[in-house]
């Protein structure tokens, strides 16, 4: 049978400079089996699922598949499919928001203006951060071939997606990296992380900082705009000190080492909840045959 599907870029407003992530907006029927078919073949770092709910607050049920297996939350996956349930009308914002239930439960998204100019928002799930141990880090500078900042500790920060989290010394560095993927994948999984993200600040603060992503153990070499990533480098950088007790919003920028544009608008509050949020736009509409 044929099903609606979408193709939408988060984490930018023109077509081909953001993340993609294919939607298939009515999963029902589905096994997991056929949806780890289906996202193995779209070869995207995420594929999801459009269900019915089965909490009465959520707006939708989504669920999220990387290229090798199912993923309990991530980031760009949640903006891009919302972006396409509103488009599609399947759902519509209640109080200004949809309410996505998901592996870690349910996760509001801020909807904000319409068509071309709406940005959407999502509140980070509840993250647990991990300090790395010493010979951990040297581990992870010999998988980045670069040294890590280690006056902040690198973390693993789990919000459902698990990265590993380091600072490097400048954006020249962070651009500059040629990681080592088959070491990196191989600790990632003995870590039971999804990735590594590595970040570095910028001294004119426009764009606040610069962001990579690598997730080889999820079939993903360099992911171009990382919304879970983003997300916990923020949690990193507050539980570190980095970013202001009070509370901040700040811009991030991913992916021109792959040709992509993301740009990521964060904000912590002084409780130290992180939202994540960006434009997203469709760059393919139409059904795919499953």
């Amino acid at each position: 049978m044929s099903r609606a599907f979408k193709v939408v870029d988060a984490f930018s407003a023109k077509p081909l400079l953001g993340n993609p992530v294919a939607v298939v907006l009515d999963g029902s029927g589905l096994t997991d089996a056929e949806m780890q078919a289906i996202a193995s073949w779209t070869n995207l770092s995420e594929t999801t699922f459009v269900l019915p709910p089965t909490n009465p607050n959520a707006s939708y049920l989504l669920r999220i598949f990387n290229p090798s297996a199912e993923m309990p939350f991530a980031g760009h996956p949640t903006l891009g499919s919302a972006h396409a349930v509103l488009e599609a009308g399947i759902a519509t914002p209640k109080d200004g928001k949809l309410i996505q239930e998901c592996g870690v439960g349910l996760v509001d998204v801020a909807v904000n203006g319409d068509g071309p100019d709406r940005i959407l928002t999502l509140s980070l799930p509840p993250a647990t951060l991990t300090s790395l141990t010493g010979e951990e880090i040297d581990e992870v500078e010999a998988i980045l071939r670069h040294p890590i900042m280690r006056d902040a500790t690198p973390a693993i920060i789990n919000v459902g997606a698990v990265w590993i989290v380091a600072q490097l010394a400048s954006v020249d560095a962070v651009l500059g990296l040629e990681p080592d993927l088959i070491r990196s994948a191989q600790f990632e999984k003995r870590k039971g992380a999804t990735g590594i993200t590595v970040f570095a600040g910028r001294s004119d603060s426009t764009p606040d900082i610069e962001v990579r992503t690598f997730a080889p153990s999820c079939g993903v070499s360099e992911d171009p705009v990382c919304g879970s990533g983003n997300g916990s480098v923020a949690v990193f950088r507050a539980s570190r000190g980095l970013l202001p007790a009070s509370g901040v919003n700040y811009k991030a920028e991913q992916g021109r080492r792959v040709g992509r544009d993301g740009k990521i608008s964060v904000t912590v509050d002084a409780q130290g909840q992180v939202q994540v949020g960006g434009a997203c736009v469709t760059t393919v509409d139409g059904f795919i045959a499953a």
